[in-house]
């Protein structure tokens, strides 16, 4: 890293030296032992600016404390049966963990409906999600490998794309705004794997819109990825749907425990036994979902959203239809974004 780089995490540590004690003690649980890095990804979601980054981790800061972030693990979904449709319906899971020790985060782009629950359920368990990564996987990967480790990689599913997702365009929305202005550069790589034709059509239109760093970290693999994938990680942490070309489906597998998705996969239930744990030390635990406040997008990353959304009804109205403005516009906005550009 050059002099500048280390000069502007310098300015940035000494403004943070000067926040409020309710500020520092959720920054803590954001960098958790390492707030040099913490402090990097937001200077690069913010192309290095020490104002503009010092004003998003602030802000990101009071929104945990407004919307009671640090307690969200102790916020278990109930009842069980409402998780566990969550679960069908957001196919979001760990599948295990790449040669260097990021996590493997495996999505089912094509096939979540995100139609079992409110929203705020689904940035509910999103955030859950997050922090259980951020507070408890990655400290215990930080410790087994001796050195800070900070992000992760996610393998995208987009088996069973349809134009009928359009309507999940907000829900996508504000799950993408909250990672993009709270968690920035969390995911080294995404590796985009069972492309249908309509995807490579729309990538043709939306790669010229991204920023050239986002660009770097969008890698579409042939078929199911599993070659390619290979080559950073063991078979036994491919996501089950990389497992077997053209196995034709991101749900559930025949085997419960090999399915990332899975409400009985190790690493949900793990997560799901915690959050209840945490939460027999409330003196009262709250019902219902959490409300989060999501913040609004960048103007200029809308506007992109407008564009793909525009493409994709000339495309619905030539050929069927797709969602997969939607996960590009996650794609684009999460973990960082800048005027004018999405970031990752």
């Amino acid at each position: 890293m050059g002099a500048a780089a280390e000069d502007a995490v310098r300015q940035l540590g000494i403004l943070m030296d000067q926040v409020d004690a309710p500020l520092r003690m959720t920054f803590q649980n954001v960098h958790q032992g390492h707030p040099r890095e913490t402090m990097l990804r937001f200077l690069k979601a913010r192309e290095w600016n020490v104002s503009k980054a010092h004003k998003m981790l602030v802000d990101s800061l009071n929104w945990r404390i407004e919307n009671e972030i640090d307690s969200v693990l102790e916020r278990p979904i109930l009842p069980v049966d409402l998780y566990r449709s969550i679960r069908d319906s957001q196919l979001v899971g760990l599948s295990g963990y790449t040669k260097e020790g990021l996590p493997v985060f495996g999505i089912g782009v094509g096939q979540s409906t995100y139609d079992k629950a409110s929203v705020h359920y689904y940035v509910q368990s999103h955030i859950q999600i997050n922090e259980y990564r951020d507070r408890i996987i990655l400290p215990m990967l930080t410790e087994r490998f001796g050195r800070p480790i900070t992000t992760c990689v996610k393998v995208l599913d987009m088996t069973g794309l349809k134009l009928s997702a359009l309507s999940q365009m907000k829900m996508l929305s504000s799950i993408s705004t909250v990672d993009d202005l709270n968690y920035p550069e969390k995911s080294e790589t995404y590796y985009i794997v069972n492309v249908p034709y309509i995807f490579s059509a729309c990538w043709k239109v939306v790669k010229p819109l991204l920023q050239e760093r986002t660009k770097k970290k969008v890698k579409v693999l042939s078929g199911c990825g599993r070659d390619e994938l290979l080559k950073i990680m063991d078979y036994s942490a491919l996501p089950h749907f990389c497992r077997r070309e053209g196995s034709g489906s991101s749900k559930h597998s025949s085997s419960n425990v090999d399915d990332c998705f899975s409400p009985d996969h190790p690493f949900h239930k793990e997560l799901y036994e915690l959050t209840n744990q945490q939460s027999s030390h409330r003196e009262l635990l709250k019902m219902g979902s959490l409300h989060v406040s999501i913040p609004e997008p960048d103007p200029d990353d809308a506007k992109i959203v407008e564009v793909i959304q525009a493409e994709f009804h000339k495309m619905g109205e030539q050929n069927g239809s797709t969602n997969i403005q939607a996960e590009f516009h996650k794609i684009g906005e999460q973990n960082g974004s800048t005027n004018g550009h999405n970031k990752v």
